[in-house]
């Protein structure tokens, strides 16, 4: 049984690796393209500049993961914020009222979530039998 565990935990960890590279090879692909555009329109504007920083977030989210096996939810959550930020630079003159506070509300939530994380981590510190 301890054999069939452990080679099923090689096999998971096998796949989460797999995965996490595939994911940072077609960030770096989506990267070349997001460059490329730009080239080729001979402008950078402030969506290309958040949607770079996005692709950024990923690949440092994959090396925070790939390097440690842990990933912090603040980073997601970052990313969430950056997204939601670019949202509503590119479409805010196609935006109602409405749309834009949930927009503006859902941003400033997931803002709060991070600061209530980043408060119950310093207040509340992991003792040692949930570090690895």
């Amino acid at each position: 049984m301890n054999r069939v565990r452990t080679i099923s935990h090689r096999a998971i960890g096998i796949i989460e690796d797999l995965g996490l590279i595939i994911i940072a090879i077609a960030t770096v692909i989506a990267v070349g393209f997001e460059i490329m555009h730009m080239v080729r329109l001979q402008e950078v504007t402030l969506a290309d500049l958040l949607l770079l920083f996005i692709y950024l977030e990923v690949l440092a989210m994959v090396g925070v993961y790939l390097e440690s096996g842990k990933l912090p939810i603040r980073m997601p959550l970052y990313i969430a914020i950056v997204a939601l930020a670019r949202y509503l630079i590119l479409d805010v003159k196609n935006m109602d009222t409405l749309r834009m506070v949930g927009v503006a509300g859902a941003t400033l939530l997931i803002a709060v979530t991070v600061l209530a994380i980043r408060y119950g981590h310093t207040r509340y510190p992991y003792g040692g039998s949930d570090e690895k």
